[in-house]
């Protein structure tokens, strides 16, 4: 992608726009997953199945979205994972309506590929302004996060009974009412095209994939991944640790509450800080969050602890991913964009799924507390590892 000869105001309002009203599927794909699930499986056991396809889904769909962005164009992918959400939504409604199970699980692979789409907003944002501005405009796209956390649980609330006397129906509908909304914010657009390559060979796109052992490519993609990671390993198992430890649920839900709004509001002033102090201190000032954050959960198992710890792991981890998105916007070159991005987003989003599933386990079989020290020892980990390879970068 070529930046831009002129910078035009409405191109980032409409990127962040379509990004807000998109994202807010997303808090109620949270609650849709589960509670469809429940409703619809042929067991128990089975009612998580369609939120984990959803993750199975954008891990395998990151990649060769980037791809078709870097020939298509962001606002074709953008699109295009709209639809994919519209069709989602369509099929999901007709599952209630029917009773099936795996038609629901369809639906929700479906819905993890537009996700997976819509993480690359934070890119298209740093193509429609300047270099000195993109840490700032990656920063302030992520404020959508706020706002969808916000408007997709009461969007929820008030569409589900819509389809009565199909619960959860309307909600499922009105995510493809969303979806077709979501697109006419980028008529306005006009990002830079993509730098158009000849066609290559698959065993040239693996050589191409040397890109990845470039230093400063691989500390953005450890910071990316690491932030991430113990985010979503903490963040998992606090509502089932928080009740374990005799807490309520309605305080389990406040705490994840706080956590969120830690994670986006501080997406108003961090491009501002990177821009000052620069993206690799801002990234690992993150890690050091994330460290006081395990530690703290380590501390006990009062509702102070869960928290401060949350509410850290929140801000820790909006420093960690804006700063290693912004490092890795300046490693790669516009003809590298597609493929490297792609491969970061796939990264992050194994490790994800991974942390995910390591947690609840984790949780179950030793408890809290050592689930934070191991959240300890992996960011120390991400950290010595970003040094090491900063200092190669530098060298």
């Amino acid at each position: 992608m070529q930046q831009p000869t002129a910078i035009h105001p409405l191109n980032f309002i409409g990127l962040i726009t379509a990004n807000t009203v998109l994202g807010s599927a997303m808090p109620m794909l949270i609650i849709l997953g589960g509670l469809a699930g429940l409703m619809l499986a042929p067991t128990t056991a089975l009612a998580t199945l369609p939120a984990s396809l959803q993750t199975l889904a954008g891990l395998f769909a990151a990649a060769p979205f980037s791809l078709l962005m870097g020939r298509l164009g962001r606002r074709s992918g953008f699109a295009i994972g709209a639809l994919c959400a519209t069709g989602g939504s369509v099929l999901a409604v007709w599952a209630l309506m029917n009773g099936s199970f795996w038609a629901l699980c369809v639906a929700h692979l479906a819905f993890g590929a537009a996700i997976a789409s819509y993480q690359f907003f934070r890119f298209a944002a740093a193509e429609v302004v300047t270099a000195s501005w993109q840490p700032v405009a990656i920063s302030l796209m992520l404020t959508s996060g706020l706002i969808a956390a916000f408007a997709g649980p009461q969007l929820f609330i008030v569409t589900r009974d819509s389809l009565a006397p199909v619960p959860l129906a309307g909600a499922y509908a009105a995510i493809g009412v969303l979806s077709l909304v979501g697109v006419i914010p980028l008529l306005i657009v006009r990002v830079p095209p993509p730098v158009v390559t000849p066609p290559q060979t698959i065993a040239e796109r693996l050589a191409g994939l040397v890109i990845l052992r470039r230093p400063a490519v691989r500390n953005a993609v450890v910071l990316g991944a690491v932030s991430q990671g113990v985010m979503v390993f903490l963040m998992v198992p606090t509502p089932l640790a928080m009740i374990g430890c005799g807490l309520s649920d309605v305080m389990a839900g406040d705490v994840i509450r706080w956590h969120v709004v830690a994670m986006f509001a501080p997406s108003f002033v961090t491009g501002f800080i990177i821009r000052k102090f620069g993206a690799q201190r801002v990234a690992l000032t993150g890690l050091m969050l994330l460290a006081i954050a395990a530690a703290a959960a380590m501390a006990g198992l009062m509702p102070i602890h869960f928290y401060l710890s949350l509410i850290l792991l929140g801000v820790g981890w909006n420093f960690g991913f804006i700063g290693a998105t912004t490092l890795l916007t300046a490693a790669v070159a516009d003809t590298e964009k597609p493929m490297v991005q792609g491969v970061n987003d796939t990264v992050i989003a194994l490790v994800s799924t991974l942390c995910a599933f390591a947690a609840g386990a984790l949780v179950a079989g030793l408890g809290w507390t050592i689930l934070a020290a191991v959240a300890l020892g992996l960011v120390l980990a991400g950290a010595i590892a970003s040094v090491r390879t900063s200092e190669h970068t530098v060298g």
